[in-house]
């Protein structure tokens, strides 16, 4: 009789299976093929390397089902259901009173706003997977480098299985500089994972045991959930696609690893049962590491958390009240002015957003994912969904991308009963208003029992204390100016006695007063005095964010008044902005659009140049100089791939509007060089190259996209045909790189004069130069230089 796995997790260690494609690969699966299949074209094949699996130690098997999904599966003749649920009974038919494992990998595609594919499509397919798989014992959501892919996969299993939750395993994959492909870092993974809602939380694949171990061993320290490691067998060798670590050194590694609290350990890429077997000799069963973890209260989007360990401020601006122009393109749906206000309150200084677009004579649950995607998309930083509508909350946490605030919920019962369950759902902290049916208690033990009340209301929903936030209500001191100390009062008693993070609305405060700017100051100095850690303010109201720096020196939170002197000092000061010498109106209004990726507004910035400007000096004294800085950022780590793809989104916008410009001028702009884009023969991988193919096009190269799994004489007959100059060849898999060998051994055969770049997961600057290619690229900002250098 099986144990009740989730009393399993928090007792001992647990043992996982292997590889299955490698596996596969091994015993002569070709190239480029799709894995899933043998579970009907040769079951047996699958079934022994699961029996293997268990008879070497597995605990729990991974079904044969990592890339059945639809897209995947477009073309093969074959259903989702059909594929996953066979696979299925394969596995439970190996297992014996071992666990099964639904296996769900990455789509395939890209999701918004980096791909094509809708958060809500992306749901449903996983939705389809899992109703497939419904006899596993588990999910298992592996190998991904998206979050907002994991969240969809997420809310799937919890709408699939609602009230039958099965337990959900989630394992990322990043890179040595510890983000994932789409920038990612341990800190949102931990934030938004912690969260969630699901069981067990780590890190599979890209990397070997030790690659990995000073990562894990970070997550570790982020997570009070049991952590999962199922690294690569160390790193492939590109020429034979041997890894370079066998079963006994990778278990003597994962045993070292098991003292800084993993507790789930398996294999990946290159695994065998062999590992699996001496995984289990050391480690299997044993009593877990206890890890003594706090988690930190913290938010986060997909790229960015912010930890409230001392005041972070919510910026107030995104609201309609009192706002004509913000009513105005809320209702026209112009998200260009949304979010430049987002973008000021954070160049402020602003942590947090707060989002309230509520006006009775808009469609708030309809617009509100609009708004947040579109927010999202430009800013990284965190956003606080604020709305009665509860249709709207809902709307808006669904769609968000990461751990976002919501506000807020009340000390009355009904009310609590409809919003808890959302924030529990969606993973997101929330705020408590200090109030109920009664109104805002007058005294401050009044708002202290609301707000215990909606802890307590809070943990029975399973939502942790470190995610409840208390409002205790900002009262105007025009009409209740004795209330106003018992909020502070209010604010104390809650810090104290609850433990709790506090907030406060505080330009409330000055309503209806003159010189309202001096009440708001007084009275924010007061409320972080006796504690506030998140006052809601305008972050462009020079003085308040004087009086906030001013605060966190005294209070020791900014050590060494270190971001004070910065901001301060005499080389800071000019006039309260920042100064961009040299450049006019037009060059940073242009430069702004593309670095922070709003195409409408290089649409706008570029007709403005297009005034006094030619097109081509636009192009190569605006444009290039700000996709140059973009580039610049992205290798200094300090923007990621979504950043990057919107500002070339932005570029773009920028030259179809000096295309269409030239076409009404009777002109034409000549492409800076002719490049071809292929991933090689037996590989179906094709987001890296898209990648490129997207940045050369906004560098005005013109591009012949030849698509994935490219057979070497294509690839020749085009280059010649066209006089091609710069080839880029594109490899996912050790099994493919010899094809990409061959592509080079027919490019240089045909005697056309090319010079030839290639990159890949796999790949090498070494190996790159044994193949005999000209280049190798890194990453795509690495093709462009390539490019610029060579045509």
């Amino acid at each position: 009789m099986k144990k009740d796995l989730i009393s399993q997790l928090n007792k001992q260690t647990l043992i996982l299976d292997g590889a299955m494609g490698t596996m596969l690969q091994n015993v002569g699966l070709p190239a480029g093929s799709l894995p899933e299949l043998l579970s009907l074209t040769n079951p047996d094949i699958v079934y022994n390397i699961h029996k293997a699996y268990i008879d070497a130690g597995s605990d729990i098997i991974y079904s044969n089902t990592f890339g059945a999904n639809p897209y995947k599966l477009s073309g093969s003749g074959h259903t989702t259901k059909e594929i996953v649920s066979r696979s299925i009974e394969i596995a439970k038919s190996a297992a014996s009173d071992k666990y099964v494992a639904l296996d769900i990998g990455p789509i395939g595609q890209l999701l918004e706003p980096n791909g094509l594919l809708t958060f809500e499509d992306a749901i449903d397919i996983f939705k389809e997977i899992m109703a497939a798989g419904e006899n596993a014992d588990l999910i298992a959501i592996e190998t991904m480098a998206d979050l907002y892919e994991v969240k969809a996969a997420i809310i799937a299993s919890k709408e699939v299985f609602m009230g039958t939750q099965k337990p959900v395993f989630v394992t990322m994959t990043i890179e040595e500089n510890k983000r994932t492909f789409l920038g990612c870092s341990l800190d949102e993974i931990a934030c938004y994972l912690n969260a969630a809602g699901v069981d067990a939380i780590g890190l599979n694949c890209s990397l070997g045991p030790v690659e990995l171990k000073p990562i894990i061993e970070g997550l570790c320290k982020k997570t009070s959930l049991p952590v999962i490691l199922k690294p690569n067998a160390g790193l492939p060798d590109p020429i034979t696609g041997q890894y370079n670590i066998g079963a006994e050194m990778f278990s003597s590694l994962l045993n070292e690893i098991y003292f800084k609290g993993v507790s789930i350990f398996g294999g990946c890429c290159g695994t065998t049962p062999d590992y699996i077997k001496a995984i289990a000799h050391n480690l299997k069963g044993r009593a877990i590491v206890p890890r003594g973890v706090y988690e930190k209260p913290a938010v986060c989007s997909s790229t960015k958390t912010v930890y409230l360990d001392s005041v972070k401020l919510i910026g107030e601006r995104i609201n309609p009240t009192g706002k004509k122009l913000l009513k105005e393109a809320i209702k026209t749906k112009n998200m260009g002015y949304i979010i430049k206000q987002g973008l000021a309150q954070v160049d402020s200084g602003a942590d947090i957003l707060d989002v309230n677009i509520g006006l009775p004579e808009i469609d708030e649950a309809g617009l509100i994912p609009i708004v947040i995607k579109s927010l999202q998309k430009t800013i990284d930083s965190p956003l606080q969904i604020d709305s009665s509508d509860v249709g709207a909350l809902e709307a808006g946490l669904r769609v968000y991308n990461g751990k976002p605030i919501v506000n807020s919920v009340n000390g009355d019962s009904e009310n609590l009963d409809k919003i808890l369950p959302l924030v529990k759902k969606y993973g997101s902290a929330v705020i408590g208003l200090t109030l109920d049916k009664n109104g805002i208690p007058e005294s401050a033990e009044g708002r202290y029992k609301i707000a215990e009340k909606i802890l307590n209301a809070a943990l029975s929903h399973a939502i942790k204390k470190e995610d409840v936030y208390i409002d205790c209500l900002t009262l105007t001191a025009s009409a209740q100016q004795k209330e106003v100390m018992e909020t502070i009062k209010a604010v104390r008693l809650i810090k104290e006695g609850l433990g709790l993070k506090t907030v406060l609305g505080v330009s409330n405060v000055s309503f209806g007063l003159p010189n309202r700017e001096l009440i708001n100051s007084a009275f924010l100095t007061m409320a972080l005095a006796n504690g506030l850690d998140l006052p809601i303010i305008n972050p462009n109201n020079k003085t308040i964010m004087d009086y906030v720096h001013a605060y966190k020196v005294l209070s020791n939170s900014d050590v060494s008044a270190e971001a004070y002197i910065k901001k301060f000092s005499v080389n800071a000061l000019s006039d309260g902005a920042p100064v961009d010498p040299g450049q006019t109106k037009g060059i940073m209004s242009l430069n702004s659009a593309i670095i922070s990726g709003i195409p409408m507004e290089a649409e706008i910035a570029t007709k403005e140049l297009l005034k006094t400007e030619s097109e081509l000096n636009i192009v190569d004294s605006y444009l290039i100089k700000a996709l140059d800085i973009v580039g610049k950022k992205f290798e200094a780590g300090e923007l990621f791939l979504p950043q990057l793809l919107l500002s070339a989104e932005a570029a773009q916008s920028a030259f179809e509007t000096l295309k269409n410009n030239m076409a009404l001028n009777g002109t034409t702009a000549a492409p800076k060089g002719k490049i071809i884009l292929a991933t090689v023969k037996g590989d179906i991988h094709d987001i890296g190259k898209n990648i490129v193919k997207a940045l050369l096009q906004n560098y005005g190269y013109e591009i012949f996209d030849l698509g994935k799994d490219v057979p070497p004489e294509e690839i020749t007959k085009c280059a010649i045909s066209n006089n091609i100059k710069l080839i880029g060849l594109s490899a996912l898999m050790t099994t493919t790189i010899k094809n990409m060998q061959e592509t080079i051994y027919a490019l240089r055969k045909s005697g056309h004069d090319c010079k030839i770049v290639v990159g890949g997961a796999v790949l090498t600057e070494e190996y790159a130069k044994m193949i005999g290619a000209d280049y190798y690229a890194k990453d795509a900002m690495a093709t462009v230089d390539i490019a610029r250098a060579t045509l």
